[in-house]
């Protein structure tokens, strides 16, 4: 199988200028991602497509991650533990 190039830092800066929109559109629009449609291209069209999935995946994770913290969520593995 063919590689691809590693991307330059000006297409790595790119990538992530264009993430970094998108993902403070779904901020400012709760997550309505209908609102952010040409960022979303946008970011699609800058970042590789192994990128998109992997911020896909860390933005919802950062969302859950968030998510425990406010409402305090304690792991099972740290119940019992005292």
């Amino acid at each position: 199988a063919a590689r691809m190039a590693a991307p330059t830092r000006e297409e790595r800066t790119a990538c992530w200028g264009a993430r970094d929109e998108f993902w403070q559109c779904l901020d400012s629009h709760g997550d309505d991602a209908a609102k952010c449609e040409k960022l979303r291209r946008a970011f699609e069209s800058r970042c590789p497509q192994q990128w998109v999935k992997h911020f896909d995946k860390r933005r919802d994770f950062l969302k859950y991650k968030k998510k425990l913290e406010t409402e305090g969520y304690v792991p099972p593995e740290a119940a019992g533990k005292s």
